[in-house]
């Protein structure tokens, strides 16, 4: 190996790759297990694998670390990973945790401090166990900024402790997951402890923590939110899309939904509100109502600056609407649309309302989820205009809530090879599997 030890952290999203140089997926985690009288040991690597499945990797399968990369012999089982009895996930559920120096380590005796990084250290071929803990010490000062001193011990020099007063921190954990998209993060989230899940959750920012659960089912989310006090989830919903609040509300009782959607920006709960009115299998019930809209008059230049902007969906971006005054759903007469590679056809200054795209007819919102489904697929449109009897637009389908309806309920779980309806499915990856009838070839006993 070239590497004799190793902070857990860096590994985190650390790529893996075969002996011929493919990359196999990426670091997620590192399993250990408790041993009687030596440090835990290194049992093998949780790693993320095409199509967002993850897989346990043997560590005796691994042949390098270094240099923010990982080498295996190749063979990995494409098993879908299950935590055992007696595993530990060094990032979700050791990091955080609090401990009390023992005498003569590295610290006063007595002293409490929190895990902050574990770092695992190669004792023989194969053989790999935690050797060091960063730590951190409460802060002393009463200062409101900074942190407290950090130290290094080894696993002998502390004892966990295990009262279960207070809550393990989350703050490094989180640090980790920074990176990770909001799929990824919600995938992420649900495979941790139920304790630490919710306990991570409350840690996060509103709009994280909102990104993560439109990815989430819905009784995931609905048991994230129950956790939150009400100002708490009622913030989330606001940072969520409103069709995705929507969902997630209709699914609570009566009077939690009332509830938050009183604490709500009003604004944000009429949105709310209005598509609560809608079946979830119509048009109705699956539409946004925030698209781009603007004016006849509105430049190339402008609808590209429009579409443009970071926090915008790529379905929703996708196309512009162009209506008559007012400019918020339910705007004006609905006039048409703009598809963003047209308006790449034509000089900057040029007019939208010159260029629109009037061959494809608005839905209701009363029409079907199999009809606008059947629109999508007719005419390749990655979304649909939604107005209502008048011809006032009040929202788009995109064609992303419609796979989303279309797909069983328990798709984000589902194995990469599992059959899904109406979805034709090719395969992700040419690593050589291990036979998965085997419980012996993951190298876990």
């Amino acid at each position: 190996m070239s590497a004799a030890k190793v902070f857990v952290a860096r590994l985190s999203g650390c790529s893996v790759f075969d002996p011929a140089g493919d990359r196999v997926g990426k670091v997620r985690d590192v399993l250990v297990v408790y041993r009687r009288s030596d440090a835990p040991r290194v049992v093998g690597l949780i790693v993320e694998v095409p199509g967002r499945r993850r897989v346990f990797l043997s560590i005796g399968r691994v042949t390098s670390i270094g240099s923010g990369q990982i080498i295996t012999t190749g063979l990995i089982n494409l098993r879908r990973f299950e935590q055992r009895g007696g595993e530990v996930r060094v990032l979700a559920e050791l990091v955080g945790r609090r401990v009390t120096l023992r005498d003569g380590g590295s610290g006063p005796s007595g002293a409490a401090a929190t895990i902050e990084d574990v770092a695992i250290e190669e004792k023989g071929p194969g053989e790999w166990s935690v050797s060091q803990l960063f730590l951190r010490r409460p802060r002393t000062s009463p200062a409101p900024f900074g942190k407290g001193s950090t130290v290094f011990a080894q696993w002998a020099d502390v004892v966990e402790d295990d009262s279960g007063d207070e809550a393990q921190s989350a703050e490094q954990l989180i640090a980790a997951y920074s990176e990770l998209l909001p799929a990824d993060l919600a995938t992420t989230l649900l495979e941790l402890p139920e304790e630490r899940r919710l306990e991570v959750a409350q840690e996060l920012s509103d709009d994280r923590l909102a990104d993560a659960l439109e990815e989430m089912p819905e009784r995931d989310q609905v048991q994230i939110l129950s956790e939150l006090d009400d100002d708490r989830a009622a913030d989330v919903l606001e940072s969520m899309e409103p069709d995705d609040a929507a969902d997630l509300i209709a699914q609570l009782s009566d009077a939690r939904g009332e509830t938050l959607l009183e604490l709500m920006n009003p604004e944000e709960a009429e949105d709310v509100r209005f598509l609560l009115a809608y079946d979830a299998d119509t048009a109705g019930g699956l539409m946004t109502t925030e698209p781009i809209i603007v004016s006849a008059d509105a430049t190339v230049a402008e609808g590209l600056a429009l579409i443009r902007r970071h926090e915008l969906a790529p379905a929703i971006g996708a196309a512009i609407c162009v209506t008559l005054p007012p400019y918020e759903p339910p705007t004006g007469r609905y006039l048409g649309m703009v598809h963003f590679q047209r308006m790449l056809r034509y000089p900057p200054h040029e007019r939208l309302g010159t260029i629109l795209d009037q061959s494809i007819d608005p839905v209701t919102p009363e029409t079907s989820a199999a009809e606008v489904s059947r629109r999508l697929a007719s005419y390749d449109l990655v979304s649909l205009p939604v107005v209502d009897e008048t011809g006032r637009l009040v929202g788009l389908v995109t064609i992303d809530d419609v796979l989303d309806y279309l797909l069983p309920s328990d798709w984000r779980n589902a194995d990469s090879d599992d059959p899904l309806p109406r979805v034709r499915r090719r395969p992700l990856s040419t690593t050589r599997a291990v036979p998965t009838n085997s419980r012996r070839t993951d190298g876990r006993g």
